[in-house]
C-alpha cells in the first residue's frame, strides 16, 4: 500500500454548530477509531479531541476515540482515487497510522460531509476493500466467450503492511462459461472476508460462440 500523509488537528468544540461552522470553512470532521482499549473507570489524562466510549454493557471496557478535523484540499486526493492508501497522520506533530474507513457525502452536493479513519498497527489485522485486477487472456474468451467482472473489490483481512495495492487474478485457464469464485483464490498473508460461492469474474457465451458450439454438435 502507497502511504498518503496528512495532517490533522484535534477537535475539542463538538455539535452540530460548531460541524457547520467547520463545513462553511472548508473543513470536515473526521473521528480516528480503533484506539487504545482501556479499563473504566479511566484514571489516565486524554489528549485534546480524544474521548472514551464503552465497549461493553458492564460499562467495565472503553475505547478511546479522536476527533480531528482537516481541510477538504488535504484529503482530495485520497478520497476521489480508486487506490488505496495507509494514512500517515500528523496531529501536532504525533505520527499515527491509519486507514480509510467510511466517507460521508452530502445527498445532494455531493461533497464530504464527514471521515471515519480506523487507526492500524503492525500487530493488528484490519479489514478493507481492495481493488481486483485481472491479468492474462482467458481460455474462454479464445474460443469466443466474453470476459466480465462481477466483484472490482474484495474484502481482506491483514495486517496493514501485507494488503497490496491490487489484488491480481490470473485468467489464463478460465474456460468458455466456466467462473472464478472467492473461494478458488488464494494471497499470501491475506484473508478473504466474501463469501466463497461470489462469483468475482466469468467468461460468458456470446451469441457468436453459442452458435459456433451449435455448429460444431450439428457437425458430428
Amino acid at each position: 500500500m502507497k502511504t498518503f500523509q496528512l495532517s490533522a488537528q484535534p477537535r475539542t468544540e463538538l455539535g452540530k454548530k460548531a460541524t457547520k461552522a467547520l463545513r462553511a470553512n472548508n473543513q470536515i470532521p473526521v473521528v480516528l477509531n480503533g484506539g487504545e482499549i482501556i479499563d473504566l473507570p479511566y484514571a489516565g489524562t486524554l489528549k485534546p479531541g480524544e474521548k472514551i466510549v464503552a465497549i461493553n454493557k458492564e460499562e467495565t471496557k472503553g475505547l478511546i476515540t479522536t476527533d480531528l478535523v482537516v481541510t477538504n484540499d488535504a484529503v482530495r486526493k485520497l478520497i476521489y482515487t480508486p487506490d488505496i492508501f495507509a494514512i500517515e497522520l500528523d496531529i501536532n506533530g504525533e505520527k499515527r497510522m491509519a486507514v480509510l474507513k467510511d466517507v460521508q457525502f452530502h445527498p445532494v452536493k455531493d461533497t464530504i460531509l464527514h471521515i471515519d479513519l480506523l487507526e492500524v498497527s503492525d500487530n493488528k489485522p484490519v479489514a478493507v476493500e481492495v481493488p481486483v485486477k485481472l491479468e492474462g487472456h482467458a481460455e474462454g474468451v479464445k474460443a469466443g466467450g466474453k470476459l466480465s467482472l462481477s466483484m472490482k473489490k474484495l474484502r481482506v483481512k491483514a495486517i496493514y503492511t501485507n494488503i497490496p495495492e491490487r489484488l491480481v487474478i490470473n485468467v489464463d485457464n478460465l474456460g468458455l462459461g466456466k467462473t472464478l469464485q472467492v473461494g478458488d483464490l488464494n494471497f499470501e498473508n491475506l484473508e478473504l472476508m466474501n463469501a466463497k460461492n461470489a462469483v468475482v469474474c466469468a467468461v460468458q457465451l456470446t451469441r457468436a460462440a453459442r452458435g459456433a458450439a451449435a455448429a460444431a454438435a450439428a457437425a458430428k
